[in-house]
């Protein structure tokens, strides 16, 4: 259900996707318990889906479940909490909270960098969602580096240049 869920997602199904990750999200608490890593991916999963709908209120108690979750079974450093707050971070500058998000984004970034290393694509892409975050503040001077650094790493990572 959760794959099939997100494939609808991906697809632009979205009425499709929604019945299917809250049912995910169900089973997963009754035969797993609230607190189970697996659960946390259904929260996370069925906000991301109700962020790009733009049901704000609905996502956000569900990315905050998520992440307390993912830090009581995998601790603070683990790469799922990076997810969880990116995706977080995302719904805040939705919200036009772009203090909270800034805060939001750099706490991701510094798990995956730690966790996956510098040269990972989601650091990459950490990198990127801070600078368009700073750009889009006016913050030019503390976006460029950002970029730059992302650029360098997607030169690794896809080795082009």
């Amino acid at each position: 259900m959760n794959d099939l869920a997100g494939l609808l997602k991906v697809k632009g199904d979205y009425a499709g996707a929604e019945p299917l990750h809250v049912r995910a999200l169900a089973v997963r608490e009754r035969v797993l318990g609230p607190g189970h890593a697996d659960v946390a991916q259904s929260l996370n999963n069925l906000a991301e889906l109700l962020l790009v709908k733009g049901d704000y209120a609905a996502a956000e108690p569900l990315f905050r479940r998520a992440l307390a979750t993912y830090q009581k079974t995998l601790g603070d450093d683990h790469p799922s909490v990076a997810t969880t707050l990116n995706n977080l971070a995302r719904l805040l500058e939705a919200k036009g909270d772009d203090a909270g998000a800034e805060l939001l984004h750099r706490r991701a970034l510094a798990i995956w960098e730690r966790s996956l290393g510098s040269g990972h694509p989601n650091v990459a892409t950490s990198l990127n969602n801070l600078a368009l975050l700073l750009a889009a503040k006016g913050d030019y001077a503390a976006a460029e580096p950002l970029y730059r650094r992302a650029l360098a790493g997607v030169y690794k990572i896809f080795a082009v240049g």
